[in-house]
């Protein structure tokens, strides 16, 4: 990876964020015990999550992030499988023009699809599940909607076919509302570095959204197995003035940004102190909106799962945490032998515990 150093007074703002950041490592909360793949918004003061239960999608409210998980919060069922369509997995909150949208996958083994219901409120009564019509009708789980300089996008983990099932890819469609996929998918991350190896299948999953102080959209998604404590979170940065649709206008990070195996990390990146393969993220931004992410080099909050380490890593032992992240300036992604220039040089994340 070609590496850019600021000058030196950038380097000695960097280096007291670091130090700031060293001491709110020991802040970080366990949220909720046995559980996993959170997805939080917020609205006006309030925080709102969404997690599936047996069979069942439920929406947590809460005055506060950390108190998503206490005891007594308000938690309220929102939909039910009840037409028996199987495992219902990570469903994602967004909101788009006022109205709250729940996007989950559901289905046995190759059947999992992307379905989507909404409610005028987080805790508002929701519709019926519908079923995305995505581009392809392949396997798709971890879908998420989002609105990028006017047009809407969707961006999820899937298979290229029932066939081709090694891989977990990264696409994405344009989308007229949250609702109804335009056109056709296009790959923008596939498993292929040697920091995203070993597991079988590959995996890229949980993309989240985000657009960094200088305009630059940023898709932040786990690589390799949720199994296994190898899971880390990583960054495909979209070039200046770049084609979402277009994989080689998309940066990745020279290897995982938040992990637990050093040797897996972006040189300059360390791995984690106290959890055990961190992932499946998101970001905890106004309305869900991913331009209203504040800059400067104040701390943003996020949250993830992870396992304690000194504890068996299993999907069972997996938890909610709350963490922070400052965006990173002046920062090179490198690749080689690949259409379009070989760096790439703007804002990236450094994620504290």
């Amino acid at each position: 990876m070609a590496s850019h150093h600021p000058p030196i007074t950038s380097r000695i703002v960097a280096l007291l964020v670091l130090t700031l950041s060293f001491f709110s490592v020991t802040l970080a909360a366990k949220v909720r015990p046995n559980a996993a793949d959170p997805t939080v918004i917020k609205v006006n003061n309030t925080y709102y999550s969404a997690e599936s239960d047996g069979g069942a999608i439920w929406v947590r409210e809460s005055a506060t992030l950390e108190g998503l998980g206490a005891p007594g919060v308000r938690r309220e069922r929102v939909w039910s499988d009840t037409a028996n369509r199987g495992d219902v997995w990570a469903p994602e909150i967004v909101t788009d023009l006022g109205r709250t949208y729940i996007h989950f996958s559901a289905g046995r083994n190759a059947a999992h699809r992307m379905y989507v219901i909404s409610a005028d409120n987080p805790l508002g009564r929701y519709s019926a599940e519908t079923k995305l019509a995505l581009p392809d009708d392949q396997w798709a789980i971890d879908g998420l909607f989002f609105v990028f300089e006017g047009q809407g996008w969707f961006v999820w983990s899937g298979w290229e076919s029932e066939a081709k099932n090694q891989e977990q890819t990264l696409y994405i469609c344009r989308m007229d509302g949250p609702s109804e996929p335009v056109g056709p998918r296009f790959v923008i991350s596939q498993p292929r570095e040697p920091w995203e190896q070993g597991d079988s299948p590959r995996i890229n999953e949980g993309p989240q959204a985000i657009v960094d102080p200088d305009g630059q959209l940023h898709i932040v998604y786990s690589a390799n197995g949720s199994w296994d404590n190898k899971y880390c979170l990583a960054d495909l940065r979209l070039r200046r003035g770049g084609d979402p649709t277009d994989v080689w206008d998309w940066y990745k990070s020279n290897g995982c940004l938040f992990g637990s195996h050093q040797d897996r990390m972006m040189r300059g990146w360390d791995a984690t102190l106290f959890i055990d393969g961190p992932g499946h993220h998101t970001f905890v931004l106004q309305d869900g909106e991913v331009h209203k992410s504040p800059g400067g080099s104040e701390h943003i909050p996020f949250m993830f799962h992870g396992v304690d380490k000194g504890t068996e890593y299993n999907w069972g032992n997996r938890a909610w945490y709350t963490g922070s992240f400052v965006w990173w300036g002046e920062t090179t992604y490198s690749r080689a032998n690949v259409p379009g220039e070989g760096t790439n040089m703007g804002y990236s994340f450094k994620f504290f515990e």
